[in-house]
């Protein structure tokens, strides 16, 4: 089929619910993707950070028809073998105790609350259920992970949400501190001080929920001195710390999860995106003290740990080497650089972590800018208000980045 005829199918038959970029893909190879008609584009996105090993990668292929022919699903009720030793491999290199497999960010994050709900009520009863999250954050489509995204945005035409959610700004401190005051009664500490102290009160508190770098809400990276006194506040509230590593994780900041950057050790920590290479699969790692939380009929999913998957996910697990996640870093910090030396009075700032960038821009719409992009074959995303935000494959060559970047900044000078 034509680029031309799929629109129109589209058109005709699908709901309306993107605004898609004018064009359309048929194949792929290494980071570049091609229209029917055989228009070459270097992408930049990943499929907004999913296609981590990129297009036509033959082993992971390999993996996935041998074994969509040996054994293509199951019911959870029952074992097989690839679900189980993804697991192995995700708990070994997460330095978590256990996972639950699901099918997208969107669940797994779900899955999170609920962990944590179910958490503080066996503890402390009924009455303990609140979640703070950051504001510019985003959690998913759902009711309840719209409830827990920080952004306005998203929240027009579906009310009412789940309950028990609050927002506080980013890297303050004392805006989580205040919340949790809130909500928790202030106790004398035994060296004197004022503290507080773990209650049973209605409102309170079970976990807070931050993504280490906000993705959707602009390419954010939290600063570590928050994240380790957030990670210190959680420990002595007995609060549980969640994060949020759906388009962080599986090596997209050059570290397995973004949180051993950070070095702190999460509660819960979900993902999904990069995991299987395109696949669908979610999840979330529970640490110790909150492996045995979810216990039998407490929660279940139809495709989570789906046998396709997951042997597509430990292609992934297990091209993903150290030297790869070296190379993610390396390769982020060039195009950082890079970007920063062209000194163009559009550009406000570069930000991010590992192959997730965030450029910021001045007096111009970044969809503009990446409709532009996509019409001369470069694939680029926005990120918030202002900002351009780039999520190649991990294995993006420098032949590659060099061609993407040289078309993005005869698209910037051309606006400037």
């Amino acid at each position: 089929m034509t680029s031309e005829e799929i629109k129109t199918l589209d058109g005709e038959h699908v709901m309306q619910t993107y605004a898609r970029f004018d064009a359309v893909f048929d194949h792929g190879e290494g980071a570049a993707l091609y229209s029917p008609e055989g228009k070459k584009y270097i992408d930049f996105t990943s499929g907004i950070g999913v296609s981590s090993l990129g297009y036509g990668n033959k082993p992971w292929a390999d993996a996935v028809r041998q074994q969509a022919l040996k054994l293509q699903h199951t019911s959870n009720l029952f074992y097989n073998e690839p679900y189980a030793r993804l697991a192995e491999v995700l708990t070994k290199r997460s330095g978590m105790k256990n996972v639950f497999f699901a099918n997208a960010g969107g669940e797994a994050n779900e899955g999170m609350i609920k962990l944590a709900r179910k958490y503080s009520f066996d503890k402390y009863g009924p009455g303990r259920s609140s979640i703070i999250t950051l504001r510019q954050s985003f959690h998913g489509r759902t009711i309840t992970t719209l409830a827990a995204t920080g952004q306005d945005q998203f929240h027009n035409f579906f009310f009412p949400f789940t309950e028990g959610f609050s927002h506080v700004p980013p890297n303050d401190i004392k805006a989580l501190q205040d919340a949790l005051a809130a909500r928790a009664v202030s106790s004398l500490g035994v060296d004197g001080t004022a503290a507080l102290k773990p209650v049973a009160a209605s409102g309170g508190v079970c976990a807070v929920m931050v993504e280490l770098i906000q993705g959707e809400g602009g390419v954010n990276p939290l600063a570590p001195g928050y994240v380790k006194e957030v990670e210190t506040l959680c420990r002595e509230l007995d609060i549980l710390l969640l994060v949020d590593e759906v388009q962080t994780g599986v090596g997209r900041t050059g570290a397995v999860f973004a949180y051993q950057k950070y070095g702190i050790r999460p509660d819960v920590v979900s993902f999904a995106k990069g995991i299987a290479n395109g696949l669908p699969m979610g999840g979330f790692l529970a640490n110790e003290k909150c492996s045995a939380v979810l216990t039998h009929g407490t929660h279940a999913t139809t495709f989570g740990g789906n046998p396709v998957s997951a042997a597509g996910a430990l292609e992934v697990m297990n091209q993903l080497t150290d030297d790869v996640l070296r190379g993610v870093g390396e390769k982020g910090g060039r195009i950082m650089s890079e970007v920063g030396k062209w000194n163009l009075p559009i550009v406000r700032e570069v930000r991010g972590m590992g192959l997730m960038i965030g450029v910021s821009l001045d007096g111009v719409a970044p969809k503009a800018v990446a409709e532009k992009c996509v019409e001369r074959g470069l694939l680029i995303l926005t990120a918030g208000n202002d900002a351009l935000r780039f999520l190649p494959p991990l294995v993006i060559t420098d032949g590659e980045i060099d061609a993407g970047l040289k078309i993005l900044k005869d698209v910037l000078e051309g606006i400037s």
